[in-house]
């Protein structure tokens, strides 16, 4: 497949401003090793800010014009194809733009990208905690003989790094991460006991919360029918309106320092996915750099 040339997050809708100018950082992350089922994730990247550049930039909901924030977009980062060094190479590129004190996007990727940007967010805000957006719990001590696969990000978020985490739209995991949750008192927000026509459950999870948050969006948190383009579509999954919805109260209720969105599959002959990823990528600057 081939893959599209770099554009900054935008296109011509943003104008062009150097790193200490911005406000806003977008940090690419073209990273795939070991995944489970389908690829692309590593080109992820690419594909979302291409379809950034097809995007109105007057935001529906608020009326707000994202065009106008500052917003810079570093070159994409290819991490070494060791996990660890990977996960320490993304670290240090995410703790630059946070010590900088802005606010951090990356793109990836498969999610074992998050992993750095994390590290480096707790570091920089003590007391962070994490909202995870996804399909499967990532619990897993190891996968394909890795401990920072993307089946392990939260084993480490919360093993390693000793962070709260709140886990939405879950679906799918292994007896082992089943008997993890039951040992340790965790309480996911599985997928099938959120009822569509009942938003009250974003109540909670903003709750659930720390004030300082870090926001991980695995794309196959949402259905298969909003985003296809997934190595692991799991059916069952969220509407676009209640992420929208999700990101909007806890943007709006907490602090949020640092996001990302993850494992963007490209499908050839269609841009849906890519696109729904850029929309929530500018829904993520509306309501979550707000006041910053």
């Amino acid at each position: 497949m081939k893959v599209p040339p770099f554009m900054p997050f935008g296109g011509d809708e943003v104008a062009p401003i150097d790193f200490d100018q911005a406000d806003i950082v977008v940090l690419p992350l073209c990273y795939e090793v070991a995944p489970s089922y389908g690829t692309g994730s590593a080109e992820g990247p690419y594909h979302i800010l291409e379809a950034s550049g097809q995007l109105e930039c007057l935001d529906e909901e608020t009326l707000e014009n994202w065009g106008r924030y500052r917003i810079y977009t570093l070159p994409p980062l290819t991490p070494d194809s060791d996990p660890l060094t990977a996960v320490r190479q993304m670290k240090a590129a995410a703790q630059n733009v946070l010590d900088a004190d802005k606010f951090l996007l990356s793109l990836g990727g498969d999610h074992a990208v998050s992993i750095g940007p994390i590290t480096a967010a707790a570091r920089r805000y003590p007391g962070t905690g994490v909202l995870q957006v996804d399909a499967h719990l990532d619990l897993r001590d190891e996968w394909n003989d890795s401990r920072y696969n993307h089946a392990c990000v939260m084993r480490r978020v919360v093993d390693d790094l000793g962070l709260p985490v709140v886990q939405v739209g879950i679906r799918s995991f292994s007896p082992e991460e089943a008997r993890l949750v039951s040992e340790r008192g965790f309480t996911p927000f599985y997928a099938h006991r959120i009822d569509p026509a009942d938003a009250s459950w974003i109540d909670r999870v903003v709750e659930a919360l720390p004030e300082t948050v870090y926001m991980t969006i695995d794309l196959d948190g949402l259905d298969p029918s909003v985003v296809p383009g997934t190595g692991t579509p799991e059916p069952g999954g969220f509407s676009y309106r209640q992420v929208v919805d999700l990101i909007r109260a806890v943007g709006t209720h907490k602090t949020v320092v640092a996001a990302d969105i993850n494992e963007l599959a490209k499908i050839p002959g269609t841009q849906v996915s890519e696109f729904t990823a850029a929309r929530i990528a500018a829904k993520i600057f509306v309501y979550c750099r707000q006041g910053r």
